[in-house]
């Protein structure tokens, strides 16, 4: 049980300080025993139009982070079945010192994407969360466990609170879960919020992902290859997430590459094939725009040891080697 404490704190308390991710029984204490987390000086630009997330049929497990634990002396049952529920307390964020570690369900945490932790909803599903002071509403991915905090009922991530307007502190919002069946029959989707275009009839075999094109530099920092081919597949999936330019400063740490393409396209359209390979991955991967190139890489991690870690789960599910790439500020 002390094993599943550990791995729970990952989750914060929210801005502006958080508990330590290695001693969740801190964030029962004083102000002075917490650590500063917040916003990163430098986010990437236009978060708001950061798409919510894309609600998908996935099974739940009945162990890992779905098993009953305990945090601070308090005991917690997470949902298994797919129950309808709504909740209504108040709403934290937790930021860059988190960014790059593994949550709860084992993904890393990206502050970026549009995912949330919770004490009981089951892992992974999807919630509605609701700013009932402003309208605003979001689809979050239920990844981490968390807030451990009286009153509080959920941790967002920064792009989820920056979209809710909640990013001065803790404000009080409305959950609801969204359920299998209404995944499935569409019925969770609100006017103009219409559902993705179905995959195109002539999608490529999945086998064709491991042919996709790697990069292969002789230094950290690779140099653009003599010629860089592209993936044929033309499949319409949900949109990928915003593409960073080379005027963005792309966060520092250690990055995945992918692939390099002489045309957007192709790396976009890989993009889509690399998320819909690995979900895990989707929240990580971006587009970086060059001169003559783009490429695909997934981070940031915040160690070369991290990086290396998810460079073998890659390896293992898509069957193809990324490059580590070391991005400084």
């Amino acid at each position: 049980m002390l094993a599943v404490a550990v791995l729970l704190g990952a989750c914060s308390s929210g801005p502006p300080k958080v508990a330590s991710a290695a001693t969740p029984a801190a964030r029962s204490g004083p102000a002075s025993s917490f650590e500063k987390d917040g916003a990163d000086p430098r986010p990437p630009p236009d978060l708001a139009r950061v798409p919510d997330a894309e609600p998908q049929v996935e099974s739940i497990r009945p162990g890992g982070p779905n098993k009953p634990y305990e945090v601070l002396g308090q005991g917690y049952t997470p949902q298994r079945g797919d129950q309808p529920f709504v909740e209504r307390g108040l709403a934290s964020w937790y930021g860059r010192k988190f960014h790059g570690r593994r949550t709860a369900s084992g993904e890393v945490y990206n502050m970026y994407a549009m995912t949330a932790a919770h004490k009981t909803l089951p892992i992974p599903s999807y919630a509605r969360v609701r700013n009932p002071k402003n309208g605003r509403e979001v689809i979050v991915r239920v990844n981490d466990r968390g807030p451990f905090h009286a009153k509080r009922i959920i941790d967002l991530s920064y792009t989820a609170a920056l979209k809710l307007g909640l990013l001065n502190g803790v404000a009080e919002v409305e959950v609801e879960r969204i359920t299998h069946e209404q995944i499935r029959t569409g019925s969770w989707r609100r006017p103009g919020n219409p559902a993705p275009d179905a995959p195109s009839a002539a999608e490529p075999p999945k086998e064709q992902l491991a042919a996709a094109p790697i990069e292969v530099p002789a230094a950290p920092q690779p140099t653009p290859p003599a010629a860089v081919a592209e993936p044929t597949a033309s499949p319409v999936a949900p949109p990928p997430a915003p593409v960073a330019t080379a005027e963005t400063a792309a966060p520092g740490g250690f990055w995945l590459q992918l692939g390099a393409f002489r045309q957007r396209d192709g790396a976009e359209q890989f993009q889509r094939r690399v998320s819909e390979e690995a979900d895990w991955l989707a929240p990580l991967l971006a587009v970086f725009s060059e001169p003559s190139l783009f490429r695909l890489q997934a981070g940031p991690y915040p160690s070369r040891t991290e990086a290396q870690s998810a460079l073998e789960r890659v390896r293992d599910v898509l069957k193809l080697v990324p490059v580590i790439v070391e991005r400084r500020r």
